[in-house]
């Protein structure tokens, strides 16, 4: 069984993220993994990193919301990140999320004579999946991706999370209701592609220890 924790970040609670995180949450379900979910919109908690309590980590005081959230994080061998691309990047509400609750000692550890952190995160894997209205192909060529990359690489990537999938969904204003419909089976079959990985990874672990 693999533990999963579905983070949906869309600041709007019924939206095309919500409903791909519900069909997320039953393909895992029904694959048999343990689901969790965080709704980023219902948490409680400080956006501005300057006006937090843990302000330059002078206190591991930070909100309770962002506790739980941790402590989910630290439960789930999983994370799946659920939300909308606004102006090439992620929602602010997002990366005020990862401001807040990706901190040292927790995501990762600072250590004496090395540039490299230490990677609390490891033994962990992920996917992403966003939505656009531009077309993927152009996300990709002339913005770069830069959200999707932030968050693999700068975010999870560096905290040991892997491997790292990632699914865009473009063109949103134009997708018809039967589009729409198919991308909602599509990232319910990404949840029991999942698990199968999961279970390939746990047997060759298995398997280096006999």
């Amino acid at each position: 069984m693999k533990k999963t924790l579905i983070i949906m970040a869309h600041p709007r609670l019924e939206s095309f993220s919500a409903a791909l995180a519900q069909s997320y949450y039953r393909g895992a379900e029904e694959a048999g993994h343990e689901v969790r979910q965080i709704n980023l919109a219902e948490l409680e908690f400080a956006s501005n990193v300057a006006r937090a309590p843990d302000y330059d980590n002078k206190t591991e005081a930070i909100e309770g919301s962002l506790k739980e959230a941790q402590n989910l994080m630290r439960w789930a061998d999983h994370l799946v990140f659920i939300y909308p691309t606004f102006w090439g990047d992620m929602p602010a509400l997002l990366k005020a999320f990862i401001d807040r609750a990706f901190l040292p000692n927790f995501a990762f550890k600072y250590q004496k004579n090395s540039p490299m952190p230490e990677q609390l995160l490891k033994g962990k894997s992920a996917r992403i999946i966003s939505t656009m209205d531009a077309p993927v192909l152009w996300y990709h060529m002339v913005y770069r991706a830069p959200g999707s990359n932030a968050l693999k690489r700068a975010v999870l990537a560096f905290c040991g999370v892997k491997p790292i999938k990632v699914n865009l969904i473009g063109r949103m204003r134009y997708l018809t209701l039967e589009e729409r419909k198919s991308w909602l089976e599509r990232v319910k079959a990404f949840a029991k592609q999942d698990l199968k990985g999961h279970q390939v990874t746990l047997r060759k672990q298995l398997e280096s220890v006999s």
